[in-house]
């Protein structure tokens, strides 16, 4: 198969105004997860291209994109906006052969890219400074300022999404980027990239370089010409881009996972809840920093949900991306291995149900039969760590100081759901789950574009999203003017 992003060389890194080859000359292969089969090759940056591709960044900061004003920069995002919708479809296949996602899903992730640019396109001009009371004699105001370049490492889950709400929030304030995708799935990412130029970015404003982690993505977190890091990904890797950024003392935002609860009461709206417990757990094959995987009902209703909930599994479609099935195939067969160990260690608990794949599907795919275990165990290893596969617990509560100490007792802390009528319950759920974001009545699977995002504890730390991303992506300075 031959694959040419908006007509690129999928082989090539952008570096200032130039789409180049990796200064090694290496490839890697890019695998498609319904089948096994080599998409493409991409480019195996290193060292020597980040230099170069943060050497384009600084020099735009000092030249052109430096002296873009805030609408003007607000009128490039907009037309980026307008692009990604120019070519919805083609970008729509792309992250679906790159992820494996249903093509459904691309479809919703070229929504949301487009959504984010639109956001930070109208933000753009409206990232303000305050002015401060102080003393007789003094005007005394705050500037918000970009940082500088931006280094940007993005997951392989949703890179569309992920690309958006970083890159379109750093562009927005002002700040050049350094862009790492990931090397498992970097297509649309290179589209975006092209996007970037034809859109009117100045030279060195956006540069692409793809690679692998400990190549591409430690030289970026290390290197002394890069003002903020954004990261996306794993907690193991989230600590090491942290320890780099550390040795240049670089602010790091990080969202790094979770293990999400939905937490179903005995008054909740089980036929409000019922499709949003599994769809918030299986989107994209549970491949969802988000997903809600586990699911905490209380004992009056637990058979009843656990049984509603077997009865969807059972009906799932689960089949290659083309096929636009419910659940598609995880991003690789080393991922594919790894939720398949975790499965194994499941033989103590009850697997309430699981879907069949497809008869037809490929057997070099990476598939993984979506499964609801039913668990009396909220300490067991499915109910306390990251998965990452289609894989959710129902554990039972007695009573809601019992479902808090469950919801709160992993490392974790992102995303929680709360399904209750109970107007007090509501608001002590909300206050006292620990997490970034908490729904009530809903499940946002991460939210709206305008909603902050970010955890604590292992998630990470930092906001993403709204405004609250543009403020991670700044920093204030402090005028005191004395007149007299």
């Amino acid at each position: 198969m031959t694959i040419h992003p908006l007509g690129l060389d999928p082989g090539l890194c952008l570096i200032g105004d130039a789409w180049c080859a990796a200064d090694s000359g290496d490839r890697l292969p890019l695998y498609n997860p319904s089948d096994g089969s080599v998409l493409c090759e991409i480019a195996a940056g290193g060292a020597a291209d980040v230099d170069a591709a943060v050497a384009a960044a600084q020099a735009a900061m000092a030249g052109a994109w430096g002296r873009t004003t805030a609408m003007e920069r607000g009128r490039i995002l907009h037309r980026m906006h307008r692009l990604v919708l120019d070519h919805a479809d083609e970008l729509a296949q792309l992250e679906s052969l790159d992820v494996g996602k249903p093509l459904k899903q691309g479809h919703a992730d070229v929504v949301g890219l487009a959504r984010y640019l639109e956001f930070y396109a109208g933000a753009a001009d409206k990232l303000h400074g305050d002015t401060i009371p102080y003393q007789n004699g003094f005007t005394v105001y705050t500037l918000r300022e970009p940082h500088g370049v931006a280094g940007i490492i993005v997951p392989w889950n949703y890179p569309m999404q992920i690309i958006g709400r970083a890159a379109g929030a750093a562009l927005a304030a002002g700040n050049a980027v350094v862009l790492k995708p990931a090397e498992e799935a970097s297509l649309t990412a290179l589209a975006f990239a092209e996007i970037g130029r034809r859109a009117g970015l100045p030279a060195g404003a956006l540069n692409l370089v793809p690679g692998r982690g400990p190549e591409a993505g430690a030289a970026l977190a290390r290197h002394r010409g890069v003002h903020h890091m954004s990261f996306t990904g794993s907690v193991r890797v989230g600590r090491l881009i942290q320890q780099y950024a550390a040795e240049n003392i670089v602010p790091v935002t990080l969202e790094l996972g979770g293990k999400s609860p939905q937490i179903v009461f005995g008054d909740a709206d089980l036929g409000a809840a019922l499709p949003v417990l599994i769809s918030a757990g299986l989107q994209n094959a549970g491949q969802t920093c988000s997903a809600s995987s586990r699911i905490l009902v209380h004992q009056s209703r637990y058979d009843e949900v656990v049984e509603a909930m077997a009865e969807r599994y059972r009906a799932l479609r689960v089949g290659p991306a083309s096929d636009n099935p419910d659940v598609g195939p995880v991003v690789s067969n080393r991922q594919k291995g790894i939720v398949e160990d975790f499965l194994g260690q499941g033989g103590d608990l009850t697997r309430a149900a699981e879907a069949d794949i497809a008869a037809d599907a490929p057997n070099g795919g990476a598939y993984v039969r979506p499964t609801l275990f039913a668990c009396d165990k909220p300490d067991h290893v499915l109910a306390r760590d990251e998965i990452f596969g289609p894989v959710q617990v129902a554990i039972p509560f007695s009573d809601d100081e019992e479902a808090l100490a469950i919801a709160n007792g992993t490392d974790y802390g992102l995303v929680a759901g709360c399904w209750t009528m109970n107007g007090p319950r509501q608001m002590r759920m909300a206050k006292e789950i620990r997490a970034g974001q908490v729904y009530i009545n809903n499940y946002g699977a991460g939210g709206g574009i305008e909603i902050p995002f970010g955890g604590v504890g292992l998630s990470g730390h930092g906001r993403e999203k709204g405004f609250e991303a543009l403020h991670g992506f700044t920093r204030v300075k402090a005028v005191s003017n004395f007149h007299g």
